[in-house]
């Protein structure tokens, strides 16, 4: 599934359009790659301008295409292959304020498949959540450490990564406070759970990047996620 903010937001303002749209849908209701002419006829509109809104929803990854020639047609003379578009496997969300409840999900499915017999899922989920934060710390440290150490930059660097997670950071001199929570619905489930997914995911993370000693610690507080962070 994709979440990211941008990508969603544009995917899903390319459906506003209503010729845009009816195109989408039957693209979908096929369930088949379609040509443009065939689009065309279903939809009503001409040639050309299918061909322009399907491109338009190819490059926002609604759809996807191949080139084939008509069945029964092959060798010289069959003319050139017909571009053919069908429904994409990428998945989009957006959600206001930023939610991550995929990746929440994902960490508690994980969990459930890998929990010993007898052992506890939570304590399981809380590990996995701390791998998933290392890998994606790693991850961001590959591509992304600052060329400069000392704190400021360190969390400067840090938040970066966490606002793409949904948490919207914000930086008080040596600490992050966090001002959402992307895993938010679920704290009415299980609040305990929820905030130690998040002190964990962020650990690993921490952990992940190697930016010096920081210190991620629960800090409930009313209209913000759990956890803060401050470098000591």
């Amino acid at each position: 599934m994709r979440s990211e903010p941008d990508g969603a937001a544009e995917a899903v303002a390319a459906l506003s359009d209503q010729t845009r749209r009816s195109l989408y849908e039957y693209v979908r209701a096929t369930r088949r790659p379609v040509t443009r002419d065939e689009c065309a006829d279903a939809t009503g509109v001409s040639r050309k301008l299918a061909a322009f809104h399907l491109d338009k929803l190819l490059e926002r990854g609604l759809l996807r295409a191949s080139f084939a020639r008509p069945a029964g047609r092959s060798g010289p003379g069959a003319g050139r292959p017909a571009k053919r578009y069908e429904l994409s496997d990428v998945e989009w969300t957006v959600s206001v304020p930023d939610r991550r409840y995929d990746l929440a999900g994902s960490i508690l499915a994980e969990a459930v498949s890998r929990c010993p017999a007898g052992a506890s899922p939570a304590k399981t989920a809380l590990a996995v959540a701390r791998e998933r934060g290392h890998k994606l710390g790693t991850q961001w440290a590959a591509v992304a450490r600052p060329r400069r150490r000392g704190p400021g930059r360190a969390l400067d660097a840090l938040g970066k990564l966490l606002e793409s997670l949904g948490y919207a950071p914000g930086r008080d001199g040596r600490e992050l406070t966090l001002f959402n929570c992307p895993f938010h619905a679920l704290v009415e489930v299980d609040r305990e759970l929820v905030c130690g997914l998040n002190r964990e995911l962020l650990s690993g993370v921490v952990d992940g990047i190697g930016e010096g000693p920081m210190d991620v610690r629960l800090d409930p507080h009313d209209g913000r996620c759990c956890v803060v962070v401050r470098h000591d």
